[in-house]
C-alpha cells in the first residue's frame, strides 16, 4: 500500500528544491554607493579635470568684436543671409594631424588644448588683426557611451563641457541590481590609442579617478555582478530541475491517483 504521507512530503521537497535553484539575491555591499562615506565629510578632490580637444572633434569656433565688419573675415557661414535669417555656422572638424584650417591665419594645431588655451592662442594669433575680440568656442560632439547592466543603455549627447561618470550613468537610468559597481570600465580613446581605466563607485576615493570626470566618446562598460553571474549560470540547471520536478510531481499524482 503506498503512503500518501510520504508521497505528499516528497511533493513539497520537489517544489521547494525547484524554487530554491531559482532564487538568488545581490548582497548590500554588492549595490550601495560610496559604502566608507561618513556623514557630513569632507574629501578634497586631488584630479583637476581640463577637459582637452581630440582627433575628429567638431569644434564651433566664433569671433566678435565692436566691429562686426572687422571681425566677420574670421567667422565661416554655409549659404547667404535672406530675410534677416544669418546663415548656419560652419564648424572645424580637428584632422587626423590635430589640426584646423582658421580663416586668414590658416592651419593651427589644436589637439591636446583645453578650450581656455586655445581661446588663448587665437587672441595672440588675432592681436593683429582685431581689437579685444570676444572668442566663443564649444565642443559639438561630447557624447559618452554606456553599455552592460543599466537600465537605459545607449549614446547619450552631453551639454556643456564636463559630465562625470555619475551623471552619465544618470542619464542611462542607473545600473541594475546586477551590475557591478566597485569594477567599471571606462574606455577612453586618444588619439586612437585606446586606454582601459575601472572604477570603484562603491568607494569614496572614487571622485579622485581619472575617469570620475568623463570626456568626449568615453564608453562606460557595467560588468554583471557575482549575483547575476551566478542567476545566469543556475539557468540551465533550474530548467532541468523544473522538468525533472514536474515529471516527479506528474508520478506522484497518478501514484497517489491509482491508490
Amino acid at each position: 500500500m503506498y503512503n500518501k504521507k510520504k508521497s505528499t512530503g516528497f511533493l513539497l521537497m520537489s517544489l521547494v528544491l525547484s524554487f530554491a535553484l531559482l532564487s538568488s539575491c545581490a548582497s548590500k555591499k554588492e549595490v550601495v554607493y560610496f559604502q566608507d562615506a561618513s556623514n557630513f565629510e569632507t574629501l578634497v578632490n586631488d584630479y583637476s579635470f581640463v577637459p582637452k580637444f581630440k582627433i575628429d572633434d567638431v569644434v564651433s569656433i566664433f569671433v566678435s568684436t565692436l566691429d562686426a565688419e572687422a571681425s566677420a573675415p574670421f567667422n565661416l557661414f554655409r549659404g547667404v543671409q535672406e530675410g534677416g535669417v544669418r546663415p548656419e555656422q560652419v564648424d572645424y572638424l580637428i584632422d587626423k594631424d590635430g589640426e584646423i584650417d582658421f580663416p586668414v591665419i590658416g592651419k593651427i594645431k589644436i589637439s591636446g588644448l583645453s578650450p581656455e588655451e586655445l581661446r588663448v592662442m587665437l587672441r595672440e594669433e588675432l592681436s593683429e588683426y582685431l581689437k579685444n575680440p570676444i572668442i566663443n568656442i564649444r565642443l559639438k560632439n561630447f557624447s559618452v557611451t554606456i553599455l552592460g547592466e543599466v537600465n537605459r543603455p545607449g549614446t547619450y549627447e552631453v551639454n556643456g563641457e564636463q559630465i562625470t561618470i555619475l551623471e552619465a550613468l544618470g542619464l542611462a537610468n542607473d545600473l541594475t541590481i546586477k551590475g557591478m559597481r566597485d569594477n567599471i570600465l571606462v574606455i577612453r580613446d586618444f588619439d586612437g590609442t585606446k586606454v582601459y581605466t575601472r572604477i570603484d563607485l562603491t568607494s569614496k576615493q572614487a571622485v579622485n579617478s581619472q575617469v570620475y570626470y568623463l570626456t568626449q566618446n568615453d564608453v562606460v562598460y557595467v560588468e554583471p555582478n557575482q549575483s547575476a553571474i551566478t542567476s545566469s549560470s543556475l539557468d540551465n540547471r533550474a530548467t532541468i530541475a523544473i522538468s525533472i520536478a514536474s515529471i516527479l510531481i506528474t508520478s506522484t499524482v497518478i501514484i497517489i491517483t491509482r491508490n
